[in-house]
């Protein structure tokens, strides 16, 4: 009978391992998906749209991906993709080259996103030159010239990371 009473207490024990590494395999989901919510609010600040923002962060996940890949995976209309890929592409936001392919057909392009150091060395100094804007409206409102020659009060720099590179 003991054995009976132990195989259920075993039984209930993987129960709880089970139920426990659920919950937290649920939560693990849950916050990356918080975190890369919150990636894609603050790119899409730095890229200008909600939609371009979720390309980025879909390419820097699924670097070598086509538009219909990029699609498929972000949930957005395949237009839509196509149409913000050529424009990130000509602001060299993404990189496009042709996918090899041993046989006869189409090869469409695939993409992959720059390395955010990269991005965000391209936005610094439009907003440097914001900040040091509003950091210098009182001369500008007043016309002195005092000030002019002073350097300004905002200088923002980006290292690269050498994780970036990779």
């Amino acid at each position: 009978m003991s054995d009976q009473n132990g195989a259920d207490e075993l039984d209930i024990d993987e129960e709880e391992d089970v139920s426990a590494r659920e919950r937290l395999e649920a939560e693990a989901d849950r916050a990356v998906t918080e975190f890369d919510e919150g990636v894609v609010d603050l790119l899409a600040w730095v890229l200008d749209t909600e939609t371009r923002a979720r390309i980025y962060v879909y390419l820097r996940q699924h670097p070598a991906s086509t538009s219909d890949e990029v699609a498929e995976g972000t949930g957005l209309y395949p237009s839509t993709v196509r149409e913000a890929l050529a424009q990130l592409h000509e602001e060299d936001t993404v990189d496009r080259h042709k996918r090899e392919s041993a046989g006869a057909g189409n090869n469409p392009y695939e993409y992959d996103a720059i390395a955010p150091s990269s991005l965000v060395r391209g936005v610094v100094g439009q907003v440097q030159a914001q900040l040091n804007t509003v950091f210098n409206l009182d001369q500008k409102l007043s016309d002195t010239e005092d000030d002019a020659d002073a350097p300004d009060p905002v200088r923002i720099t980006v290292e690269e990371d050498e994780k970036d590179t990779e």
